[in-house]
């Protein structure tokens, strides 16, 4: 097993003075939820996801050599603006990974970023923003390293995206990504990422996930107070044990294209997920009623055409409706005529399963 050792480097044996990268990260959703952390960014349990295409964030990062090299040095623009309110963010994240990039200090950056989606809207932003801005440093790296295997680029870019956002680690690779330790697999890590190591089942190629905005507003809870009410939580240590034994039952469900299982996994993992927010102390709720008013006419359109069409949610209102490239255009129909109605000002986002981080 790998230690965080392993990600700090010796020395390097180029230069560079000044340049910059561009990268593109998607944004991913759990399918097996993690909810709850520990020191550094370590998950309490393991979790899966699907890597999304289309919903991601655009980094450019500008870099120069400066004089001064005793403090971090950037400028912050979000779609073209500066954003003050991320420096704190980008701040931490920085102090958090300068031992694995001790070069942060010698350059004043300019992060460029902007997203294809609404920021804070329970759409992981944080997760496609912190694997974007990681890929960016580890081009810089891989500058200075040019002898740096693409094995360890990518373990290493998803590690230091973990110590940005832990979901982050999930958006660097695609198209189903496995973060935390598990019997299962053999190579997985609470470190990083990987890719799901086995073959999955055409069922689940192209899978679709049309996100359903039913608030685009900032969540009234964020999702790292949400995860440390997982400290003393009276049902913690049963829902670790359930995402446990839920990996191994939709990694089945993966490679045997078992539709009927991954639906009843990845629903009730998005109702646990929920159901932990609502039996913390203090106790909350993310989801609005029209978040329940989606849900039901889903289980009623599955119920009444046999279409393995099946919900997931994140940490907020939104609904991610999952379903086989197949029942495409049956499944969009449904959507337009029964539940756009519940999205605010009838938005919604086509996405399908995607293959990660892209360079510029």
């Amino acid at each position: 097993m790998l230690s965080e050792k392993v990600f700090i480097p010796t020395g390097y044996t180029h230069t560079a003075d000044k340049g910059s990268f561009e990268w593109s990260a998607p944004s991913n959703i759990a399918l097996v939820k993690y909810w709850g952390k520990k020191e550094n960014q370590i998950p309490a349990n393991p979790s899966v996801s699907f890597t999304l295409n289309n919903c991601k964030t655009i980094t450019k990062l500008a870099f120069e050599k400066k004089d001064n090299s005793q403090n971090f040095s950037f400028d912050l623009f979000f779609e073209g603006q500066p954003k003050e309110s991320f420096r704190p963010k980008i701040e931490k994240f920085l102090e958090r990974i300068v031992i694995y990039l001790p070069f942060l200090k010698e350059y004043h950056f300019t992060i460029d970023t902007q997203n294809t989606f609404p920021h804070s809207s329970g759409i992981a932003s944080s997760a496609s923003g912190m694997a974007a801005l990681a890929m960016n440093f580890m081009s810089l790296e891989r500058l200075l390293n040019p002898e740096m295997t693409d094995d360890y680029f990518y373990k290493k870019a998803s590690f230091l995206a973990r110590l940005g956002s832990g979901s982050a680690c999930r958006s660097v690779k695609g198209n189903i990504v496995v973060w935390g330790e598990h019997n299962d697999f053999s190579e997985s890590s609470n470190l990083y990422g990987i890719t799901f190591p086995y073959m999955i089942h055409e069922n689940f190629t192209n899978y679709q996930d049309t996100i359903l905005l039913v608030d685009k507003g900032e969540k009234q809870v964020s999702s790292t107070v949400g995860h440390d009410l997982m400290h003393g939580h009276p049902f913690a240590q049963q829902r670790f044990a359930q995402a446990h034994d839920n990996l191994s039952k939709i990694k089945e469900a993966l490679i045997n294209g078992d539709t009927t299982t991954f639906i009843a996994v990845v629903e009730s993992e998005a109702l646990t997920l929920h159901a932990m927010m609502m039996t913390s102390m203090p106790y909350f709720i993310l989801m609005k009623p029209n978040t329940l008013e989606i849900i039901n006419k889903i289980w009623t359109y599955r119920a009444a055409t046999g279409i393995p069409v099946c919900f997931t949610l994140d940490a907020g209102a939104n609904v991610h409706v999952l379903y086989p490239e197949n029942a495409k255009d049956k499944v969009l129909e449904f959507i337009k005529n029964e539940l756009v109605a519940f999205c605010q000002n009838s938005q919604y986002i086509c996405d399908i399963i995607g293959t990660g981080a892209t360079k510029y």
